[in-house]
């Protein structure tokens, strides 16, 4: 089982608690919602008025990007995974390069700088 970041854990609850998509869960995580307080936009018995929270996520985005929904959709789960991919190979790279890096960094500028000296 994969360890759930803690800025990611609200956008699992949300997404079980309120029964979203993956797509309105990204859709609302680049509008830049709060995933705590998305409960208080789900229509209740007596406002007929308000769209279903899906909808209404639907709306404010393609008002906000100008299309209907991202171009690539992606869920928290594969989010979670390529994060621990590019962790990995990133400290493949920095243990990569302290074993090689080491021996070939030439000191310069060693002793004092040269050029006449004003001495009064």
């Amino acid at each position: 089982m994969m360890r759930v970041p803690p800025k990611l854990q609200p956008w699992f609850d949300a997404r079980k608690r309120l029964n979203l998509s993956h797509a309105s869960i990204q859709m609302a995580r680049e509008l830049g919602m709060n995933p705590k307080k998305l409960g208080r936009l789900v229509p209740a018995a007596g406002e007929q008025w308000k769209a279903p929270l899906p909808e209404f996520i639907a709306h404010c985005y393609e008002k906000s990007q100008g299309r209907l929904a991202p171009e690539k959709i992606r869920s928290l789960e594969q989010i979670i995974e390529d994060e621990e991919r590019r962790k990995i190979a990133r400290r493949e790279r920095k243990a990569q390069e302290g074993t090689s890096g080491s021996s070939t960094n030439p000191v310069t500028n060693v002793g004092p700088p040269e050029g006449p000296r004003n001495e009064a």
